[in-house]
């Protein structure tokens, strides 16, 4: 079936931003990721000394099912499935063809299915964060990074509950966002999953049935250490998930964090504070010829939505199982690629509305020259310095619900009883130098994160 018939815009119109997501997430990805597990079981079997050593043409056969997995193994497998209807039994019988063991029995030795399969998911996981999900946050990071730093210095007018509030800078406003993102990016950097390979109800009954004097705990434990994986020292058949919900909802904290920045970024774009280089040949409207609409921001923000949605489910069905086990979350899991997906569709998407961002810095000054109303803050406070009753209630009511002037809010100070050099000192502010010690916070912010990086 062509991509015109794809159910899910992951696999048709947004199949070409997620070139990647196949090698992970496919039903192709899920039977490489048992086989490999499968197959990794086996050469540490084989350090045992409990079985007949491996020659060393079924250890290159080993090696070579796992560097060199096919779309004709892929095959095989569901071939095989169609008569077992049992997945990972279907990947068993397939590996005792592929590599030709001498001893068959020691794939899927004494292993239950979730054995494979949680660890399969885990290598999934793992493998995405590090090599998609990391370097394309770090992406995000840089981009806002290099923004914050450009228009670190620029006067602009911030804004509470939609008003005219305290001055900022520019790049201020973008530092607390990449600081907020870098706290996740850290955390996911060190970010480590559980797994289990402890059989039919976690306890490693059949291994040590089979090998009663051998450390079976100690032995699986240093198998998912080796494999860079946290041992989850006691659980049922399934292994817990609950490192699988911890990441799943560090991707949604992201993720909310992305989508504050994309809507602040579209309401600085409506107020003119931010515009969008325009593209040759797009089109923002059909009827109307000078529209630069910003798409990338809304497209984001609505990816980001859907796949919170999809993330909190898997968090919350992932880390329940009634009793040792059950099936609802075979299917369940099998979703874990769309949420991320979604994920990754919308930090493309707002990548590409950032690369088009462009600060309207004549705007910004414009609008702050035309609010000395913003002076009332910082006059009422150096006021409370020199003992004038009440400040705060003197500058409401020459600001609250009116528009003063700057001349208005001079002579308001001269008319006070307080030294001349404060009446100076307040009669010299300006709206757009009120942006207090931004600069050198965007600073930290960014000299912080470029250690991180």
């Amino acid at each position: 079936m062509g991509l015109y018939k794809a159910v899910s815009p992951l696999d048709g119109r947004y199949a070409s931003k997620l070139p990647n997501h196949g090698n992970y997430f496919s039903e192709y990805a899920l039977m490489y990721y048992r086989c490999k597990m499968e197959l990794l079981y086996v050469l540490a079997l084989d350090k045992t000394g409990l079985f007949e050593p491996l020659n060393d043409t079924e250890k290159a056969n080993i090696q070579d099912c796992i560097d060199n997995f096919t779309e004709k193994d892929y095959n095989r497998i569901k071939e095989i499935e169609a008569v077992t209807k049992h997945d990972v039994k279907a990947c068993e019988i397939f590996l005792r063809e592929r590599t030709q063991l001498r001893n068959v029995h020691l794939l899927h030795f004494a292993l239950t299915s979730e054995d494979a399969n949680n660890l399969a998911y885990t290598f999934m996981l793992k493998d995405y964060l590090e090599q998609e999900q990391l370097p394309q946050i770090k992406g995000l990071l840089e981009k806002l990074m290099a923004l914050a730093d450009q228009w670190k210095t620029v006067p602009f007018p911030s804004k509470t509950h939609g008003q005219k509030a305290s001055p900022s800078t520019a790049g201020k406003e973008l530092a607390v966002f990449v600081n907020r993102i870098a706290r996740i990016y850290k955390e996911l950097k060190a970010f480590r999953f559980y797994g289990k390979l402890g059989g039919a109800v976690g306890n490693y009954s059949a291994m040590m049935a089979a090998f009663p004097d051998y450390d079976w705990l100690t032995f699986c434990h240093q198998f998912m250490k080796d494999q860079d994986i946290e041992p989850n020292i006691a659980t049922t058949q399934v292994e817990d998930h609950d490192t699988w919900a911890a990441y799943f909802d560090y991707t949604r904290r992201l993720n909310n964090i992305i989508m504050d920045l994309d809507v602040d970024c579209w309401l600085y774009i409506s107020y003119e504070l931010f515009y969008e280089k325009s593209q040759a040949n797009e089109v923002g409207s059909s009827t109307m010829p000078h529209k630069v609409n910003p798409i990338n921001f809304e497209n984001s923000e609505g990816n980001l939505m859907l796949a919170n949605g999809m993330l909190t489910v898997l968090s919350d069905k992932l880390c329940r199982s009634r009793m040792q086990r059950d099936l609802s979350d075979s299917t369940v899991e099998r979703n874990m690629g769309a949420a991320l997906g979604y994920s990754f569709i919308a930090i493309v998407e707002t990548m590409r509305g950032l690369k088009k961002l462009q600060l309207n810095e004549a705007k910004c000054i414009e609008e702050l020259n035309d609010s000395p109303e913003l002076l009332a803050e910082p006059i009422q406070t150096v006021l409370k310095t020199v003992g004038v009753d009440d400040p705060y209630t003197l500058l409401k009511k020459a600001s609250r619900g009116k528009k003063p002037t700057k001349e208005s809010l001079v002579e308001l100070v001269n008319s006070l009883d307080i030294p001349q050099e404060m009446k100076d000192y307040c009669n010299k502010m300006e709206s757009i130098d009120y942006v207090g010690d931004a600069v050198r916070i965007c600073d930290l912010v960014l000299a912080k994160t470029k250690v991180l990086l």
